[in-house]
């Protein structure tokens, strides 16, 4: 058993398939996911609307990887105010690019893990790049 960190077995598997450039997508429980044998792996943790929220999963995922930047929707800005404020935050300018949501949705199917959160508000999506530790 894991002494800490990650313990949902899944995710826990999906972390470790990544290697450098490889992109996961932290999604709000709305976002469309591509399914498919080609498709992202894809671990869904949202429980109930709102639990997990995409802050919680999101900063504990950037406990475990080595992110060399972000990706987000542009209407973020103006649709999901504490939502824009975190990736701000997290992912200083210039870490963080803001895109139109369709190509952002175009990207999750390009993905090598998806997760999925339990979050309710909109545009809470960010597609984080992976980066090395050295």
């Amino acid at each position: 058993m894991k002494r800490a960190g990650v313990i949902n077995r899944h995710l826990s598997a999906g972390l470790a398939l990544l290697g450098h450039t490889d992109t996961v997508m932290v999604c709000d429980a709305g976002l469309p996911i591509p399914s498919g044998p080609d498709g992202p792996v894809v671990v869904d943790l949202a429980f109930v609307l709102g639990v997990p929220s995409f802050e919680q999963v999101l900063t504990r995922l950037l406990d475990e990887l080595v992110v060399e930047g972000a990706t987000a929707a542009y209407e973020v800005r103006d649709h999901n105010k504490v939502a824009a404020a975190l990736l701000e935050g997290l992912f200083p300018d210039p870490a963080l690019t803001l895109v139109p949501h369709q190509e952002l949705k175009a990207l999750t199917g390009r993905a090598r893990l998806v997760v999925r959160t339990g979050e309710a508000r909109p545009y809470a999506n960010v597609l984080l790049r992976c980066g090395v530790p050295f």
